[in-house]
């Protein structure tokens, strides 16, 4: 069975062969995301290269993520590596600390005073350890534990509720999206933007690196930060789609609220003609298990019915002991899944508003194959653009995105419910739609007297805006 929710898989020290890969691969990762949390440049251009291999031994594209480190606010290090705090317990967090002990610890991000006042809530260590502030005198954050535990050195630090004013673009950050587009990764992740202007920056910098290599990636925007909900709407305009990361948003704004805004943001990205991945913990007991919670198993199907355009592993994948059961456990969910999703195509139309003659095509495409019962859409296209319009809607009926251009081959890999195919476009477009047909015949997706709904620009071998439609009764 076809899959339409795609997934995108981590790579790190236990993916990162060709054998693994190939594996990973094979067992359904439609995309490849490069954390360059860890590692150095060029480790993540070592693994682009392998990612591309591995893709083309699999006769398949494979698209790759540069997921940004950002403003990571950490703690320092421990003389002995780390402490254990009891509730109650006053701990100081001091940006002029080298060394930390039992009573005080350094901090990564000097700012951080400046940032709180007294009664703000600290959260440590993915929110496992909870303090106070009492008061902040210099460089000095005092504090009293209200949820003790094991502290460790660097782990993150977040305000609950949000507000801290470091900059989602790091000096750090700068020098990855250079390497980013060197190794012309299809998209850049931006870790912890806060409005318009973050993803607008990261962009140009992308833009400008990539300009010799003709390179222009999508950009996702990760939402991890309080601020960056009541600016969901302006970030999305800004961007390609978002993350909804779950890790630290869950820490800022709170365990119980993250479902609900998972609904509300992969909603929002679907009406924005954006696209959404879901992260974060999918599939967490697979690091050290072979089989998933009955627990994960509902968080991925739920992702999948919520319309998300991917499901994503992290750690699972990256340091687990099991990567290619993951990716093969999520793919068998993902299609149970999809198995029960309900098609309501023409509610989706009552109140859409037609403001372009491509997009005005791409709708008309999907309400035509949903009442003709078509076997195929087929997209002829440069950009992309008409098949991730179409893949905004749920339709049962497989979307194909033919183009010969492999940066837009890459990027549909990611759209909800697109295949991609390569294929060249003469000036004839008869000649055009025969060889996307044999294709499709030629593939199995199609048989004799099956119905296929094409798209395409004409006149066809000029790139510009999808303006024809036509049903072909394969022969």
């Amino acid at each position: 069975m076809r899959r339409a929710t795609k997934i995108v898989a981590t790579i790190g020290p236990v993916s990162s062969d060709i054998e693994t890969l190939t594996r990973m691969i094979q067992a359904g990762v439609d995309v490849v995301r490069l954390n360059f949390s860890h590692g150095k440049a060029q480790d993540h251009i070592d693994r682009a290269r392998l990612v591309r291999e591995a893709a083309q031994k699999c006769g398949r594209e494979v698209a790759i993520i540069a997921d940004l480190q950002g403003p990571k606010i950490r703690i320092g290090k421990f003389e002995n590596g780390k402490i254990e705090l009891q509730k109650g317990d006053k701990f100081i967090l001091d940006a002029a600390c080298e060394m930390g002990n039992q009573e005080r610890v350094g901090l990564d991000y000097k700012e951080l005073p400046h940032d709180l006042k007294d009664g703000d809530v600290l959260l440590l260590n993915d929110g496992l350890i909870v303090l106070v502030v009492d008061k902040v005198v210099g460089s000095a954050i005092h504090t009293t534990v209200k949820i003790g535990g094991e502290l460790s050195n660097n782990k993150g630090i977040n305000r609950q509720g949000g507000g801290l004013s470091a900059p989602a673009l790091t000096a750090k950050d700068m020098e990855d999206i250079k390497t980013a587009m060197n190794m012309q990764a299809d998209y850049v992740a931006v870790s912890f933007p806060k409005n318009a202007a973050d993803m607008m920056m990261a962009r140009q910098l992308a833009n400008i690196a990539g300009e010799p290599h003709k390179h222009k990636p999508m950009m996702i925007a990760k939402i991890e930060r309080a601020e960056a909900i009541p600016a969901l709407q302006e970030i999305l305009d800004a961007s390609d789609g978002i993350m909804v990361a779950r890790g630290d948003l869950a820490v800022e704004v709170g365990n119980a609220a993250v479902p609900a805004l998972q609904k509300r943001m992969i909603k929002m990205a679907r009406a924005s003609n954006k696209l959404a991945i879901t992260a974060t913990q999918m599939m967490e007991s697979m690091i050290v298990n072979a089989i998933p919670t009955r627990a994960e198993v509902s968080d991925v199907a739920n992702a999948v019915l919520d319309g998300t355009d991917a499901v994503m592993t992290s750690a699972e994948t990256a340091s687990g002991r099991y990567p290619v059961e993951t990716v093969e456990a999520m793919a068998a969910i993902c299609l149970e899944a999809e198995k029960s999703q309900e098609y309501t195509l023409d509610a989706d139309f009552l109140n859409l508003t037609f403001t372009r003659i491509d997009q005005s095509i791409a709708y008309g495409a999907l309400f035509t194959a949903h009442h003709l019962r078509v076997k195929a859409i087929v997209a002829l296209t440069e950009s992309g653009s008409t098949a991730l319009w179409m893949s905004r809607h749920n339709i049962d009926i497989p979307i194909f995105a033919m183009t010969q251009r492999l940066a837009t081959q890459r990027k549909a890999t990611l759209y909800r419910n697109v295949s991609t195919l390569d294929l060249s476009q003469t000036k004839d477009s008869e000649t055009t739609l025969k060889a996307a047909q044999d294709l499709l015949l030629a593939k199995g997706l199609v048989k004799k007297g099956d119905m296929i709904v094409f798209t395409w620009g004409a006149p066809m071998g000029h790139p510009g805006g999808t303006n024809a439609l036509k049903i072909m009764k394969v022969e």
